[in-house]
């Protein structure tokens, strides 16, 4: 089963990648840190998610 947080952190990455590679390809420096922020954010946010799903199978 797959909860919110994990769609949320997938999705979030998602963005992050074409944010950052968009400031690669434009030179934008802000807009590609903004996208491995977003990238970051995503995977924490999965993390928390998958961590959930443990804790719920568990019991």
């Amino acid at each position: 089963m797959v909860n919110k947080d994990q769609v949320e952190g997938v999705a979030k990455q998602a963005k992050g990648a074409v944010k950052d590679a968009a400031g690669k390809m434009t030179g934008n420096k802000q807009t590609q840190a903004e996208g491995k922020a977003e990238k970051a954010a995503g995977k924490v946010q999965k993390a928390y998610g998958d961590a959930k799903e443990k804790v719920k199978k568990a019991l």
